[in-house]
């Protein structure tokens, strides 16, 4: 496993080269954020538009095409264009706002994370740009059109890429070291005839000055270039020092300030022509006074000009560098080919024996995660002021008011570098399981960085997201860190029980805020609300009940008590060395055993969550009186109970005498004198134990709904609502309700209820189904193959456990395997995809899939937790790990469940 690449990461770790000094940490969208909304209102969307934003400094971070910077985002570098037609120079993605799209919030540009290594050390990125003016006003009317039982209207459709009439534009960056960046711009002509296009790659400052007195403008001007370069430019900064950007062909030099153009935006006079949008007046509107003559400012590009003929393409190679180069092209050509054969080197040792389909899922999915790393900056208390601009009134009473300790200034996991360019507490749980395959010290360090006290609130709750930091999310970031731990031993062959011990007290204040914020009345039934799955239920759970009203949930229920597990579990791995730990591990597992207890109904006077009848978790309310109904709503909520299930092995036992005889006293899961859970009645032949709040009568029961064609099971994974709600639609009168409706839309949400293109009510989601997959499999692996389960989908035939996770699996793998007609389902509405030879092998990572026809729905490009399709591809062939994983993985075989 020690290749180059791998090398390069250990002197990351080491702290010898700071190879993560530059990223690709733009995203493709800053406008329209929290951070930069200073509306009276919080209509961030409004507020500072793709309109402004050519125009308009931003104040917290930057955004571009293809886009790199150091980590501190101080120094910028993308990519502009434009085609000689457009009415705006592109520098960055396109999209509707949650008001414009019929779906809200859309992207509407095309560009993929084609490849990239996780020190940044090779990074492709490809987009594909029309030679026919880009469709922006016609792309907002036919959305507005649009109802939301329409599809969108996308690029697609209108027609600008008929005839293949268009640019793809590839940009590769390739270190030669840490500070040394060689850049290659191809521009290919997809069109019959010869095209036009203008390149304008670009390099700026962010502004930095604007918002405090006396800080220091830094300066980019043009220097004369070295042998072998057509140009030079000098960025001086007073905290990242010297870098120079080296061009090898002619252009003119384009130099403005990244300054607000006031005049435009507020009709304010600009204190200097040169401004932000100095560049588009210049090419677009032919303004030879809105750039600088003197070759100097904070934001400059070389202007090119290329003429390529049909079919042919034309390539622009740039440095960028910190240290003075003599010669700066000199080992270009070597460094691209270097860094390319490094980055094969690096993912066939991940996946060596796989077939090309499997190997291209895990590449560009991990690929798409690398380049979704952002520059998240927020300093809320900052923020709540009006930093240099008037807050607006209510503004000190309205959005994440209480999170004023919140300050960030870090490279975070995001969902999606347009649609989410901002973390979300849940989503980057599990990013970092995907994460850890292939750099398993950024994955520790985010969940770092979610705990530290920049983040985590005094209280002990996780910030949810930028838009309502004080929303619940899963508690999901002990599984996260429980599952980076053990990658890390498997990788290395010990875990690192340092990060174990700083994260684990951190969660334990988080636990704390569950335990004490979540269960309203003490009795181990929590009430999460709305928990991240965009209200599943057959209400708003996010908005409180009538007065006396209250909601127990299934599913909030199931994530605590995983949650508990999960700190059971690492509570025990750390009394291996520290048996101090044991009271911890006791006292949190004596919690679980009362929210199984609560779960199953044996608290005097409640009723079981476990519905025997129908065999399936469901939530209750509960009235005024005391009087209890049940939700009979067949959904993800009520599988999350399966979640809560660990295998302790015997290593971990060797050390905790208390435990064991803790394990012992609740022998069968008996707990207060009832049976509770499946929990330790006998040891399988390695001297395990299951800790699980389902047990192995439950099982059968409920994978008999989830392996059913007509319910849970669809071709593509396992739906967010069971298919017999199509038909069983009306829940009758629920009080504090009233007349309950459920419904299955197996695709895009019918109901704006909920806000955006949220839709967990029938489509297929990585993040649950992996779990599943997972939770299955650690069933399976106390069990063994002797334990058999009928499955309906399979005419009643049984199956080991361990293949139906792999059915499952493989469901979620064939989204994006061509079926047997070439076709990937992932992309069954758009026959481009499917039939262009310069589109087929294109992936892109959508939100959430059909269920019923596999189709790719919501963000394009949410890489987040669908790169969790890269475990499932490596999971498929685990039997072909490298000999060092392999080995490691037969001394610590519980490390993939």
């Amino acid at each position: 496993m020690r290749n180059a690449e791998r090398n390069r990461l250990e002197a990351q770790r080491s702290g010898s080269e700071n190879w993560r000094l530059w990223g690709p940490y733009l995203s493709e969208r800053a406008w329209g954020t929290v951070r930069e909304d200073y509306s009276p209102h919080g209509t961030a969307w409004e507020d500072f538009s793709h309109d402004q934003a050519r125009s308009r400094a931003y104040r917290w971070s930057e955004d571009g095409l293809a886009g790199i910077s150091d980590d501190r985002q101080r120094l910028c570098f993308a990519l502009a264009l434009w085609n000689g037609r457009d009415p705006i120079l592109k520098e960055r993605a396109f999209g509707l706002t949650g008001n414009e799209g019929n779906r809200g919030e859309d992207v509407k540009e095309f560009y993929f994370h084609r490849d990239a290594t996780p020190s940044h050390s090779w990074l492709r990125y490809l987009y594909k740009y029309p030679q026919a003016e880009f469709p922006y006003g016609r792309l907002v009317f036919e959305n507005r059109m649009r109802g939301r039982t329409d599809p969108p209207f996308g690029l697609l459709d209108s027609g600008v890429f008929d005839d293949g009439r268009s640019w793809d534009v590839e940009v590769t960056h390739a270190k030669a070291g840490p500070d040394e960046i060689h850049i290659r711009i191809e521009a290919a002509n997809r069109g019959p005839e010869p095209a036009t296009l203008h390149l304008l790659p670009t390099l700026w400052f962010r502004n930095t000055w604007s918002w405090t007195d006396g800080a220091p403008r830094p300066r980019l001007h043009s220097i004369a270039p070295p042998a072998g370069a057509a140009w030079a430019i000098r960025a001086e900064h007073p905290e990242l020092g010297a870098y120079h950007l080296y061009g090898a062909a002619p252009a003119e030099l384009l130099f403005t300030e990244n300054d607000s153009n006031a005049q435009r935006l507020w009709g304010i006079p600009n204190a200097t022509p040169y401004v932000k949008d100095g560049l588009h007046r210049r090419v677009i509107q032919g303004e030879a006074g809105a750039v600088n003559p003197e070759l100097e400012g904070t934001k400059a590009a070389p202007w090119y000009i290329i003429e390529v003929p049909g079919g042919e393409a034309r390539a622009v190679e740039l440095v960028l560098s910190a240290a003075p180069l003599a010669q700066p092209f000199a080992r270009t050509a070597a460094v691209f080919a270097t860094r390319g054969r490094e980055a094969d080197a690096f993912y066939d040792a991940l996946l060596p024996e796989a077939d090309a389909e499997d190997k291209r899922v895990l590449r560009q999915a991990l690929a798409g995660m690398i380049w979704c790393k952002q520059f998240f900056h927020y300093d809320v208390a900052r923020w709540l002021d009006g930093d240099r601009l008037p807050p607006p009134d209510g503004r000190k009473g309205g959005r994440n008011r209480s999170w004023k300790h919140l300050k960030s200034s870090d490279i975070v996991s995001m969902p999606d570098t347009w649609e989410y360019p901002w973390f979300a507490a849940w989503d980057l749980a599990y990013h970092c399981a995907a994460l850890a395959l292939a750099d398993v010290d950024f994955a520790k360090d985010q969940i770092e960085v979610l705990l530290s006290e920049r983040f985590l609130h005094p209280n002990g709750q996780i910030p949810a997201y930028e838009w309502a930091f004080g929303d619940v999310n899963p508690p999901v970031h002990a599984m996260a860190a429980l599952k980076v731990f053990r990658a890390e031993r498997v990788q290395r062959g010990e875990g690192d029980t340092h990060f174990l011990h700083r994260v684990f007290h951190k969660l334990l204040l988080n636990y704390a805020w569950w335990v004490n914020r979540k269960d309203a009345d003490g009795h181990n039934v929590f009430e999460g609300g709305f928990l991240g799955l965009d209200n599943i239920s057959v209400f708003d759970r996010s908005q409180p009940l009538p007065p006396g009203y209250s909601l127990k949930q299934a599913d909030a229920t199931g994530w605590m008590a995983m949650f508990a597990l999960n700190m059971v579990v690492m509570a025990l791995e750390l009394a291996a060395e520290d048996p101090d730990y044991e009271d911890i591990a006791i006292q949190i597992y004596q919690q679980f055993l009362g929210i199984a207890n609560a779960i199953g109904g044996h608290v005097p006077g409640a009723v079981s969550l476990w519905d025997e009848a129908d065999g399936f978790f469901k939530d209750l309310i509960v009235g005024p009186d005391g009087t209890v109904s049940r939700v009979n709503v067949y959904s993800m909520v009520g599988l999350i109970p399966l979640f809560a299930t660990e295998v302790v092995d015997r290593r971990l036992l060797e050390r905790v005498p208390r435990f064991r005889r803790m394990l012992a006293t609740h022998k069968g899961g008996k707990f207060q004198g009832s049976y509770v859970c499946a929990c330790p009645d006998w040891e399988n032949d390695r001297g395990e134990h299951l800790l699980a709040l389902v047990d192995h009568t439950m099982l059968p029961r409920i994978l008999q709904r989830l392996l059913d064609r007509d319910q849970f099971l669809s071709d593509y994974g396992i739906r967010s609502v069971s298919r017999i709600h199509a038909e069983q639609r009306h829940l009758g009168d629920l009080p504090g309700i009233g007349q309950a409706l459920i419904e299955y839309v197996p695709g895009e949400s019918t109901s704006g209820l909920f806000g955006g293109n949220s839709n967990w009510r029938g489509p297929v989601w990585m993040p649950v189904n992996y779990t599943l997959v997972q939770s299955i499999e650690k069933f399976h692996r106390f069990l063994g193959d002797a334990y058999r389960v009928p499955v309906p989908c399979l005419g009643g035939r049984e199956l080991t456990l361990k293949e139906i996770a792999t059915l499952i699996a493989d469901r979620l793998v064939s989204l994006y395997r061509p079926d047997g007609s070439g076709r990937r389902p992932v992309y069954c509405t758009q026959p481009t995809f499917n039939e262009d030879p310069h589109w087929r092998d294109l992936l892109l990572f959508y939100e959430y899939f059909h269920a019923d026809t596999g189709q790719g729905l919501g963000a394009a490009h949410q890489t987040g937790w669908t790169g969790l399709l890269a475990n499932l591809v490596m999971r498929r062939h685990r039997a072909d790990i490298p000999d060092y994983w392999k080995a490691q993985a037969q001394r610590v075989e519980v490390a993939e469940a």
